[in-house]
C-alpha cells in the first residue's frame, strides 16, 4: 500500500517550494544578468524542483541522485555563462547542496558538497581563466564562497536528521497508542463477556434447579408407564421410550447448564503443558464416532511448566479438538502447537476447516451463541470461563473456508491465577 504524505508535510512541502520558486523568479526579473538563457536556466532548475516534490521517482534513493545531478549540471553551466569563477550567482549550488543534504544522509551530503566545491573550482583551470582573472586580494572571498556550500550542507542535514528523528518519535508514539488502544478494547470485550457470562450464569443455575425435579418425575412416570403398559401396546410403549430418551438429553443439557453457571474451584499445580495436551488428544482419539482427522503436535521443549488445573485444562483443550474436528473436512489437518511468549505459555488449536464468519466472531464466546444445528452455544463460553478462572486469555483468528486458530495464553506465574 502506498503511504501518502500527511497533511502537515505536504503544507510545508508547498511552502519550500514557494520559497524556492519565489527565489527563482526573483533572480529571472531582477537579477543582475537577465538573458534570455539565463532565464531559461532558471526556469529549468524551478521546473525541476517542482517535480522533485511531485513525481514519485524522485522520491527515492536513485531519483534523488539523479535530480542532485541535474541540478547540478544546470548550476555549472548558469555559473559559466555569468563569468564563471566571478559569477554571482555562484551560491546557486546551494540549491542542489540543500536538497542533497535534506534527503541524501551525512554520506550523500558529504558527496555533494566535495561534487559542488569541484564544480566551483573547475572555472579555475587555465581554458576558463582565458576570460577571467583572480587577482590574490580575491583569494580570501574565493575561500570564503568555497567554505559556504560545506556549513550550508551540514546545517541542513542536521536540521533534516532532527526532522527525521522527531518524525520517527511521534510515529513510535502513534503505534504504541494504537496499542494501548486496542488492548482497551480488548479489556473493554472480555469484560462485558465476564458480564454476560456473570448474569447468564446466574440465570442457568437457577433455571437448572427448578426444571431437574419435574424432569425427575417426567423420567420415573415414563419407566413407570413401560412396566405397566400391556405387552400388545406397542405404540404406548415406544412413547414412554420417547419420553425416557429426551429427558436423558434435557438433564445432560440441564448439566451442562450447571457446569457453566457453577463457580470453578481451581486445584492448582505445575503441570506440564504438552501432558495436558496429549490427554485432550487421546481423549478425541477415543471419541465415537471416529474423526476422519490428523492430528499433528508441534509442542515447544522450552515451554515450561504452567500452574494449572490439569483435569479442567484437559476438558477446555478437548472441547478446542472436537470443535476443530467437526469443522474440518475429511482427512482435514490439525495442529496444536505450544510456546512460551511474553510470560505466558500459548496453546494453539489450528485446523483448516470451514472458519468462523467475521460477523460472528465478536459473539462466540457469550454463552447460547451457537452456529450449529444441534449445538447449544455453551462450550466456548466454558472454554472461556476456565481460561479466565486461570488468570488467562483467549483468542481467535478466523478466516471464512480457510479454518480457523484458537489461542489459550496461560500466566507462567500463579499468583497471576484466580
Amino acid at each position: 500500500m502506498e503511504l501518502r504524505p500527511s497533511p502537515h508535510a505536504r503544507r510545508n512541502r508547498l511552502i519550500q517550494d514557494a520559497v524556492w520558486i519565489s527565489l527563482i523568479v526573483a533572480l529571472a526579473v531582477f537579477g543582475p544578468d537577465r538573458q534570455t538563457e539565463t532565464t531559461v536556466l532558471l526556469a529549468a532548475l524551478g521546473v525541476l524542483q517542482l517535480l522533485e516534490s511531485r513525481v514519485s521517482f524522485f522520491a527515492r534513493p536513485r531519483g534523488l541522485v539523479v535530480s542532485f545531478l541535474f541540478k547540478l549540471a544546470l548550476c555549472f553551466v548558469l555559473i559559466g555563462m555569468t563569468d564563471g569563477i566571478a559569477s554571482v550567482y555562484y551560491w546557486i549550488l546551494l540549491l542542489p547542496v540543500i536538497s542533497a543534504s535534506s534527503s541524501l544522509g551525512l554520506v550523500g551530503t558529504a558527496v555533494a558538497v566535495i561534487m559542488a566545491c569541484a564544480a566551483y573550482l573547475v572555472f579555475l583551470h587555465p581554458y576558463f581563466l582565458r576570460q577571467y582573472y583572480v587577482a590574490e586580494e580575491d583569494i580570501p572571498q574565493l575561500i570564503l564562497r568555497l567554505t559556504i556550500l560545506p556549513v550550508v550542507g551540514f546545517l541542513t542535514h542536521q536540521l533534516a536528521e532532527a526532522s527525521r528523528e522527531e518524525a520517527r518519535r511521534y510515529k513510535a508514539v502513534a503505534e504504541q497508542l494504537s496499542e494501548a488502544n486496542r488492548q482497551l478494547r480488548e479489556a473493554e470485550a472480555a469484560m462485558r463477556r465476564s458480564e454476560r457470562l456473570a448474569a447468564l450464569g446466574q440465570l442457568s443455575a437457577g433455571l437448572a434447579h427448578e426444571l431437574r425435579n419435574p424432569m425427575g418425575t417426567m423420567k420415573a412416570s415414563a419407566e413407570m408407564l413401560a412396566r405397566n403398559v400391556e405387552g400388545s401396546n406397542d405404540v404406548a410403549r415406544e412413547m414412554a421410550g420417547f419420553i425416557s430418551s429426551e429427558v436423558d438429553r434435557t438433564n445432560s443439557l440441564i448439566t451442562r447448564f450447571l457446569d457453566f453457571a457453577r463457580p470453578l474451584s481451581l486445584r492448582l499445580d505445575k503441570t506440564d503443558v504438552a501432558d495436558v495436551c496429549d490427554r485432550a488428544v487421546a481423549e478425541l482419539e477415543r471419541h465415537q464416532p471416529p474423526f476422519d482427522v490428523v492430528i499433528c503436535k508441534n509442542y515447544s521443549p522450552d515451554a515450561p511448566a504452567v500452574p494449572m488445573d490439569a483435569e479442567l485444562m484437559e476438558r477446555a483443550i478437548y472441547n478446542l479438538l472436537l470443535n476443530a474436528a467437526q469443522a474440518s473436512p475429511p482427512n482435514g489437518a490439525i495442529t496444536i502447537k505450544t510456546r512460551e511468549i511474553d510470560g505466558t505459555v500459548e496453546i494453539a488449536v489450528i485446523d483448516c476447516g470451514a472458519g468462523i464468519e467475521r460477523k460472528h466472531l465478536e459473539n462466540i464466546f457469550n454463552p447460547f451463541f451457537t452456529t450449529k444445528s444441534n449445538g447449544v452455544g455453551l462450550g466456548l463460553a466454558i472454554i472461556s470461563k476456565i481460561v479466565d478462572e486461570h488468570g488467562g486469555k483467549i483468542a481467535v483468528e478466523s478466516e471464512t473456508g480457510r479454518g480457523s486458530t484458537f489461542r489459550l495464553y496461560l500466566p507462567l506465574r500463579e499468583q497471576e491465577a484466580k
